[in-house]
């Protein structure tokens, strides 16, 4: 079983990658996307998304590209795989209108013919050493050629699929379809990776039973409850497990913030603190006052104050 963290555009940096490398249980992460268009991109937009490739965590972090051109997306594959990125992924699964509109993530789901050939590239670009993967969605507008998309990715020479058990029109809405996911695993000979609605260990044991995949792609679910992956670790083990406490909860939200501060522009300050907490209130009640004290401020020393006081009270009670 492996379980691997899901590159959320906007809320899961190398920051918060570090910390769920610490907590454990997961296997594998994906950076965020890196658009790539008709040019050939600097090592150092590389490194910004992916400083692992200097700094490495105790597991892989593969660096994710998103395009539509099989050419561009081949050589920046190979550059990326040059700086010391330890696998690539390739991105047909974005939902975003402004990625969609731009020919990048799911709209791609209509042109399986696209995916052979990008897939194809890819994989002769990158020395063989290095995994090529993809994630894609059931579909675009419905779920539909799902399992054409799947196959002709494979026949282009990935390494595994993630599948998001939801069309773009479903956007992020219950529930996942795993079963869809099901059909496609049976019907190719390389892993396959469930991802979609998995917030809890139950969720964990229905996806498995209805997909028949072992492996799963932990997003929001994660981000709300951090040791999710250890509790399903715990589980499938036949053993006890004590979940994580709100005062280790606000340790690391502390930790988060002071690392943070400084990678990003005074004007976005605390935006991915409160992305994160954003999350974290389904399974701690203590995570929505903090937010709501902190949600209109963009000053770090208020941020960071609140943040603390949080912790202090939260190791007092």
């Amino acid at each position: 079983m492996r379980i691997y963290l899901a590159p959320m555009e906007g809320v899961v940096d190398h920051h918060l990658r570090k910390i769920y490398a610490d907590i454990g249980g997961i296997d594998l992460c994906v950076t965020e996307f890196i658009r790539v268009t008709h040019t050939r991109l600097p090592e150092k937009m590389f490194r910004r998304y992916c400083p692992e490739m200097s700094d490495p965590l105790p597991i892989p972090v593969r660096v994710q590209l998103l395009g539509s051109d099989p050419e561009m997306l081949a050589i920046n594959a190979y550059a990326a795989a040059r700086y010391g990125a330890p696998g690539i992924d390739l991105n047909f699964g974005c939902p975003a209108k402004t990625v969609n509109k731009n020919r990048g993530g799911a709209c791609l789901l209509n042109e399986p013919e696209l995916l052979f050939e990008i897939a194809r590239q890819v994989r002769q670009a990158v020395p063989n050493s290095i995994p090529v993967t993809a994630k894609i969605r059931l579909g675009y507008e419905s779920r539909t050629r799902y399992v054409e998309n799947a196959l002709a990715l494979a026949e282009g020479g990935i390494a595994e699929l993630v599948v998001h058990g939801r069309s773009k029109t479903d956007g992020y809405r219950p529930p996942a379809y795993w079963n869809c996911i099901g059909e496609i695993r049976e019907r190719l000979a390389i892993p396959v990776i469930a991802n979609g609605e998995i917030w809890t260990v139950d969720d964990y044991r229905r996806c498995r039973e209805e997909s028949g995949c072992d492996h799963v792609m932990l997003g929001r679910g994660l981000l709300s409850c951090p040791d999710l992956a250890l509790a399903i670790r715990a589980d499938q083990a036949g053993e006890a497990y004590q979940p994580m406490t709100w005062p280790h909860i606000a340790e690391l939200l502390l930790k988060f913030q002071r690392e943070t501060t400084d990678s990003y522009p005074l004007q976005f300050c605390g935006n991915r603190l409160k992305q994160w907490l954003m999350y974290l209130q389904r399974q701690y009640p203590q995570a929505h006052t903090l937010f709501e004290t902190i949600k209109k401020s963009r000053d770090p020393h208020i941020i960071e104050s609140a943040v603390r006081d949080a912790r202090d009270l939260a190791c007092a009670a």
